[in-house]
């Protein structure tokens, strides 16, 4: 039973997704709710026994679990939880209220800690498909909408590509190694890898900046974010995203840790594409989801430039900005859920004018999110642009640095954007009031986001123990 302490978490996913499928297909009537209510209790129930499991060697090397695995893992789970959540009344208000969903949640989920945990790129592979299936099916959940089916339909061509591609670059590492295994490939490749072997990590990296958003490889985004379920999205904002990056951070510093020269520039160029991009882009957006499609891919390019550094200081960066990112996307996707008007979803921004007449909490903490997404002190926001910042400076990556805070500057306009409409626009929304559990994401949001400065010292320990696992 010790061996399986390891794997509990994953077990709980596993096990407990099928139960409620089970249960789902057999009950004689809708049960959504407690689908629902099942999978956050699992959920949570994994991330605290992720906070006991071991470090371990798992599977003959397949797997493996470390402080960072678990780091990252407790921000999946979290976010997943916090997403279900708000699932709880926009589904039902939508009609959408299945009892599939959440089970999908929890198979995206596992997949989601296989892809993070793995020690092998075949063990990579299938925990990156596992997730994709599961958040294909998650976007064209509303099957009587145009823009829900489009969603899944763009989401899964553009993702068998990347899956695509991903899998030719294991195929050419294998190729050219003769191993898969991250630890005997980080042993063969110790000086300069030959030609086939950083083709193959190019694939790889492609395959893996799909999963992140980071430009050129972000066509899915915008459209998917706006077609799928607010609920959805709210999802697709959060745990995908940290497990993508955090699987990023494994593999080239891990396996390919050695060949940093080869892969630094290629990370150098997304994270500069993604951060222009991203901000250029969302200044014309009218739709908020757009906007926080555009958001997204620009603050994947900032947590990049800790990739870059190739440092355990610019690892630390990462993970402390993925952190900061993930409490501010949620708290976001709160308050769009919380658009609503004589029952009707909104998504445009100039819905949000008068806001802060009507709703002066909820405009509150919309612009809390917003000043903390521009970077603006005192809040987390601020302090995760500034320790990637740090880390790129400190690694000679003075370009790249610069280039991100002029990028930071542009940035700032379209989040401003947003609060000029609710605090100085004239209308009247008349929102719906929101449900008890939005609210309640919405005030944790923004309590976290606004008073980090006081207590940052848990998290900057926590991502610095990962960082030194990672690394070690």
């Amino acid at each position: 039973m010790t061996s399986l302490l390891p794997v509990l978490p994953a077990l709980l996913l596993g096990v407990g997704g099928m139960a409620l499928l089970l249960i789902g297909v057999l009950a004689k009537r809708e049960c959504a709710t407690f689908s629902t209510a099942g999978s956050i209790v699992l959920l949570l129930a994994a991330a605290w026994a992720s906070c006991s499991a071991p470090d371990a060697l798992l599977f003959g090397g397949l797997l493996k679990t470390t402080l960072f695995t678990r780091f990252a893992d407790g921000i999946v789970y979290v976010s997943a939880a916090a997403a279900l959540v708000l699932a709880f009344d926009y589904n039902s208000k939508e009609g959408i209220a299945r009892f599939e969903y959440p089970i999908l949640v929890l198979f995206a989920v596992l997949g989601m800690v296989v892809m993070i945990s793995a020690n092998d790129l075949m063990t990579l592979y299938v925990g990156f498909e596992l997730q994709s299936l599961a958040l294909y099916i998650a976007a064209a959940l509303a099957r009587d909408s145009l823009r829900s089916t489009e969603a899944g339909l763009k989401y899964f061509v553009l993702g068998a590509l990347a899956s695509g591609l991903l899998v030719y670059g294991i195929s050419l590492v294998y190729g050219f190694t003769g191993t898969t295994n991250f630890t005997a490939l980080a042993a063969l490749l110790t000086g300069t890898a030959g030609a086939g072997t950083v083709i193959g990590l190019v694939f790889v990296l492609v395959g893996l900046a799909f999963k992140i958003s980071a430009a050129p490889f972000h066509m899915w985004t915008p459209d998917v974010y706006e077609g799928a379920p607010t609920s959805v999205t709210a999802l697709f904002g959060t745990a995908p995203k940290a497990a993508a990056m955090a699987l990023f951070l494994s593999v080239m510093t891990g396996p390919f840790g050695h060949l940093l020269p080869q892969w630094q520039a290629i990370i150098e160029i997304l994270a500069v594409i993604s951060m222009a991009l991203g901000g250029l882009a969302a200044i014309s957006q009218t739709n908020i989801k757009r906007l926080m499609a555009y958001s997204s891919i620009g603050h994947m390019g900032y947590a990049l430039m800790g990739l870059a550094a190739g440092t355990e200081a610019g690892i630390q960066a990462t993970l402390v900005y993925i952190a900061i990112y993930v409490v501010m996307s949620f708290g976001a996707f709160a308050c769009i859920i919380a658009m609503r008007r004589q029952g009707q979803a909104v998504e445009k921004i100039s819905d949000l004018a008068g806001l802060a007449g009507q709703r002066p909490g909820f405009a509150f903490a919309l612009a809390v999110f917003m000043w903390a997404m521009a970077g603006i002190p005192p809040l987390s926001g601020f302090f995760g642009k500034l320790y990637v910042f740090a880390a790129a400076f400190n690694a000679g990556l003075t370009t790249l640095a610069i280039i991100g805070i002029v990028t930071s500057v542009i940035n700032a306009f379209y989040y401003l954007r947003v609060i000029k409409v609710m605090y100085f626009d004239a209308g009247a929304p008349n929102f719906d009031p929101s449900a008890k559990g939005v609210n309640f994401i919405m005030a944790l949001g923004a309590a976290v986001t606004a008073l980090f400065v006081f207590l940052p010292a848990p998290l900057l320990s926590a991502a610095d123990a990962a960082a030194k696992a990672l690394m070690g």
